[in-house]
């Protein structure tokens, strides 16, 4: 029986294809073992949105390499799909598996084994409308299970490369979604979180707009007792879509709505489809149907020309929003973006000033938005137990995805079980106590 460490980088969707290659590769007779031993496999699921994950990419395939220099190591994923044959090259990387093959893994790697031999294991990506499927029986969660329902963008913002190594839209057929999704209800799971490249998108590349369709769906399944979704488009949070949302009790008062810039002008050049004005539109919207919706949002600072006065109209327009929790990114450099052959690329230190300036702001925001939810009755999905101060308590995830402790003494259940009750005061790490 051979022995194989398997190693995951970048998003979701790639953590949710990591787990589909782990349950085949162990249906297939193969042992899983840390990263950080010795095996006679090494695989590395790859990630490219910036030069940093590039390089962190480069150093997991070395260190591999250099833990056993006998070992077959396999790169798997979008590095490889962005860099062809050149990843191909790579003295350390025996096996190099590109995007839409990752299915196909086991069955490449036992024909590598048998012939030392590597054959179409990258294909064009940019021109298949073949959607990739694979279904989890288990996750890496005890509770919570992501599902993957679509793949590939059509955006094409200027800073980001996903469209050129992810291709373009590609939705899974939804008998497969509910199939997997029962299954997973069967399996305990409680909560799923819907997840894919650009899942606004989903059915687009079949002529139609089918996510609120696929919810109503996904809202009759039962076992599943919350429904969570992924980063949205602020552009699909019509009017009819907040309200028909709303009318389906599963889904989380929790949206990821990407905003990337507060002002306009580098909205445009980043080829966002939206201004900051319908942007707001959008979070009134929801906040229309959903008591204090829980909004978090993706920004970027120091894009390329960004001026102080541009920084401080985001600065500005994320106050205005109010957000939950706000990702912040500095822009990283990516080649064969057009950003990165934009005028205008600002300092490190420039860029780090801005993103300490927003982070600072948003800690205020996210404080702020929790101490307004202090005194309102809440249900937590369980997930695992922590020692505060001394006290054992179960941790878990209120619907607003807000982290919550109770007392492990009050009978509340194992992981995977429900608790209700009043959200009391903070404790140490900003953790709301139910009582």
């Amino acid at each position: 029986m051979k022995s194989v460490a398997l190693h995951n980088l970048g998003c979701k969707v790639n953590g949710y294809e990591m787990d589909f290659m782990q349950q085949m590769l162990q249906e297939n007779g193969f042992k899983i073992v840390p990263f950080d031993q010795k095996a006679d496999i090494y695989i590395i699921n790859t990630c490219t949105v910036t030069n940093i994950a590039d390089r962190k990419s480069r150093q997991m395939i070395h260190r591999a390499r250099k833990q056993n220099p006998s070992a077959v190591v396999v790169a798997v994923g979008c590095y490889v799909q962005a860099k062809g044959e050149e990843a191909a090259l790579d003295e350390d990387i025996d096996l190099a598996v590109g995007n839409n093959r990752k299915k196909d893994l086991v069955a490449i790697l036992e024909d590598y084994l048998q012939r030392r031999e590597v054959r179409g294991t990258v294909i064009d990506i940019g021109h298949t409308d073949e959607y990739e499927e694979m279904s989890l029986k288990r996750t890496a969660e005890h509770t919570r299970a992501y599902i993957k329902i679509q793949d590939g963008c059509n955006q094409f913002c200027s800073y980001c490369i996903i469209p050129y190594v992810r291709g373009r839209v590609r939705s899974r057929r939804e008998e497969d979604i509910l199939r997997e999704v029962r299954d997973i209800a069967a399996s305990g799971y409680r909560e799923i979180v819907l997840t894919g490249i650009h899942i606004s998108s989903y059915g687009a590349d079949r002529g139609g707009w089918e996510l609120l369709p696929l919810l109503r769906k996904l809202q009759e399944v039962d076992g599943i007792e919350r429904i969570r979704l992924g980063s949205l488009e602020p552009r699909i949070v019509t009017e009819e879509f907040a309200a028909a949302i709303s009318a389906l009790p599963k889904i989380c008062p929790h949206f990821h709505l990407s905003l990337q810039s507060g002002c306009d002008t580098v909205l445009a050049r980043m080829n966002r489809h939206y201004t900051s004005r319908e942007y707001f539109q959008t979070t009134e919207r929801l906040r229309k149907y959903y008591r204090d919706p829980a909004l978090t949002t993706d920004v970027i600072v120091g894009f390329p020309g960004e001026t102080e006065e541009e920084f401080g109209a985001t600065e500005r327009f994320v106050q205005e929003v109010g957000f939950y929790e706000m990702h912040i990114f500095k822009y990283s450099r990516r080649a064969g973006t057009r950003a990165a052959q934009m005028d205008g690329q600002l300092t490190e230190a420039q860029k780090s000033r801005r993103s300490e300036a927003l982070a600072a702001i948003g800690a205020r925001m996210s404080r702020a938005y929790r101490e307004r939810l202090i005194g309102r009755r809440a249900e937590v999905l369980l997930e695992e137990t922590k020692e505060i101060g001394g006290q054992t308590y179960w941790i878990g995830h209120t619907p607003r995805y807000i982290r919550a402790a109770v007392e492990r003494r009050t009978d509340a259940g194992a992981g995977g079980g429900m608790a209700a009750g009043t959200l009391d005061s903070f404790l140490t790490e900003d953790i709301l106590l139910l009582k």
